[in-house]
């Protein structure tokens, strides 16, 4: 009853800000988060040599620890996990249920449209730096396509974001900080694996992070932002 109740709730949003004041703010906080984004990519590009040696360094030492802790099996296999394709068919079937089961129709189809834009993004991305994959002795795992920034990391980044926006109304207070922790914890291990497996650096990894969190951040601020009914309060306030 409860959260039928919020769902109701949130559809009859209170009147927020203007669509064109919604879209400003979501263009500013883009820009901010990918600011940081381009100077990676650049520093990137023109060879740096602290961040070029930093990343080696770190490449070196996690292949080298994932073989001699025989954790090859266990990064590869969440490396399958975490496929793109894969956690956007779960994200999608999430955002069903939201819609045609908890009434969340805005909520789901600007999660929806978020997440298909945001794939489509990170391909594109990739291309504007053009980084080599890393190169190391004995390699855990072959990818193919450019290394900046990590798409495992960017994706999943977005689609764990994206669903604690979509089901906050949704949850518990407690339920929130669990939603909260298990996204964190699941951005992380992916991240870590990009690197334990070798496949990214880990300037790759943070610029696929950055991003992934400031799409959809700004996609909210720009298309739901602060409209969302102060009885059922949504990630208008994403602490």
């Amino acid at each position: 009853m409860g959260a039928s109740a919020a769902s109701a709730r949130d559809e009859r949003a209170a009147p927020g800000p203007s669509r064109a004041v919604r879209l400003v703010r979501g263009v500013v906080a883009m820009v901010l988060f990918t600011l940081p984004v381009l100077f990676l990519g650049f520093a990137v590009r023109q060879q740096l040599d602290p961040l070029i040696r930093f990343d080696e360094d770190v490449i070196r030492a996690t292949t080298t620890a994932t073989r001699e802790h025989g954790l090859s099996g266990l990064f590869l296999f969440i490396q399958a996990v975490s496929q793109p394709w894969v956690v956007y068919v779960l994200a999608t079937a999430v955002c069903l249920w939201t819609w045609l089961r908890k009434g969340l129709r805005s909520r789901a189809l600007w999660a929806f449209v978020t997440m298909m834009v945001s794939w489509n993004v990170g391909l594109q991305a990739k291309s504007l730096v053009g980084r080599a994959r890393p190169v190391v002795q004995d390699p855990i795992s072959h990818a193919p396509g450019y290394s900046f920034p990590s798409g495992h990391a960017f994706n999943i980044a977005v689609v764990a974001t994206v669903m604690v926006f979509l089901l906050w109304p949704l949850l518990s207070r407690t339920g929130r900080r669990v939603a909260v922790t298990v996204a964190v914890v699941v951005v992380l291990v992916v991240g870590l694996d990009r690197l334990m497996v070798g496949a990214h650096f880990p300037s790759d990894v943070l610029a696929g992070y950055v991003l992934g969190v400031g799409i959809t951040f700004s996609s909210w601020l720009g298309f739901i932002g602060k409209k969302a009914a102060t009885s059922s309060p949504g990630p208008s306030s994403p602490a």
